[in-house]
Order: structure tokens, then sequence, then C-alpha cells
């Protein structure tokens, strides 16, 4: 497993959240029997101890209902978290072995369903939206409209990458996705990879620059459909902000 630090450079960032650190998890897919577990109670301890000033996740977090209390349990390690959900939570999905969750509750993390919280780090005001899976894959989803005018820092969370072509230029400062577990298995040749599970995405894994904002994709942390991953290591990821173009 990954424990990355990843810089990220972004446009008009106000001196006072210059070095501000967050940690970006995605994908748990708990509940699924995979070495996946494993990976997201080192990926929460590793936040735990770190201590950053925002801990956002995006999404996929149970594949079964049976390990909802697992990931209560997790996330209360992760007070003041905030989160979106997947369409595995909702087992919208190929995969045989996902079952609904029915998630509305995760205890001290805050969920955010087409819907956003805003608040203070060193002065500034932090906005966090959030998008809701169900409306993003009907099309009904404008994240757009719940940014606020007066906030110093818009993040977007959304379980699906490719949102970062549907929301206006100008209106997010940082996106942060999951869904594609860099691919989960691959084959690497020459300076690449051939990520199997998703042969046709766009936004892979790592940091994007698009008219919509930076972009940071997840590789996650669990696994669907087989409980193994190839040549697509799981990763916790702390983004540390700084002012740059």
């Amino acid at each position: 497993m990954r424990l990355a630090e990843r810089e990220v450079r972004l446009p008009g960032l106000p001196e006072e959240l210059e070095g501000l650190r967050i940690a970006h998890l995605s994908d748990f897919h708990l509940g699924f029997p995979s070495r996946g577990t494993k990976a997201v109670e080192r990926a929460v301890e590793w936040v735990a101890e770190r201590e950053p000033e925002l801990v956002l996740i995006t999404g996929d977090l149970l594949s079964r209902p049976r390990a909802e209390q697992k990931l209560r349990d997790l996330l209360n390690r992760l007070p003041g978290s905030f989160a979106v959900l997947g369409n595995h939570d909702f087992a919208i999905s190929r995969d045989p072995f996902s079952k609904p969750a029915a998630l509305d509750d995760l205890g001290e993390t805050v969920l955010l369903e087409d819907d956003s919280r805003t608040v203070e780090l060193r002065g500034r005001r932090v906005q966090i939206v959030g998008v809701d899976p169900r409306t993003y894959r009907r099309r009904r989803s404008h994240p757009e409209r719940l940014a606020g005018p007066d906030a110093d820092l818009r993040i977007l969370l959304c379980h699906y990458p490719n949102v970062i072509d549907k929301v206006p230029p100008g209106v997010f400062d940082l996106v942060l996705a999951g869904h594609l577990h860099g691919g989960q298995i691959c084959i690497p040749y020459g300076f690449g990879k051939l990520r199997l599970a998703h042969l046709r995405w766009t936004y892979a894994e790592g940091l994007y620059r698009r008219p919509g904002g930076v972009l940071n994709v997840s590789p996650g942390l669990g696994t669907t459909f087989v409980p193994f991953r190839f040549f697509a290591r799981p990763e916790v990821t702390e983004l540390v902000l700084h002012l740059g173009s």
C-alpha cells in the first residue's frame, strides 16, 4: 500500500492556506473479503496519526451492509471528516457481490448528498460541496449551484472523476474523486500500463489540471469483482496546498 504525499498548486490560494494538508481517501469497499480491509485500516491509522486539517472521502465505502459497524468504527477515528457516497453504496454496479447498504448517517463524518458545508480554517472560509452519485448518474446534479461566492477555497467531492468536465470553469479550486481503483488489474508496458478494468476512462489516478479545477483521482483502497489488485497499489493521499499555477 502507498502512503502518498502530493503537492498541489492552486491559483489564487490565500496565503493563510499555504501548506494546508488534506487527507484524501476513497473506495473502501468494506464487507467484500479482500486485502483491501487491511489497507483501509492502515490508511485510517496513518491519517489519524498525521492529523491533517481536512479529511475528505470520495465514496464506495461499503460493498455489503454487514460491514456498516466496521465502517463506523473506522470513521470515528477521523472526527470532523466529510464524505460522499459512491455507486457501490447503493449496489448500482455490475458486481454480483455488491449489496445496497442504505447509508444515511456516518456518525462523526459529515455525509454530503448534493449538499455543502463551510468550515473556517486558519481564519479563511473553506467550502466542501458533495455530489450524490444517484443524481449524478441521472444527469440531474448541479454542484456549481451550491458553491458559495464568499468562500476562500471551494472543494468538490464526487465519486466520479469525469465530473471535472461537467462543472463550469472558475467555480471550484480542487475536485476530489475515486471510483477507478487505478485500474485494479493492470498490465505494465513501456512507460505506462493497460488498465483492464477501466479502458476508456480519461482520468485514472493522480493529478489533472482542467478548466473545471485541479482534479485528484484516488486509486482507492479496496477491490471489486475479484479480491486483489495487480500493478494498481492501494493509496491514501495527503494533499499539501501551495499557491501557484
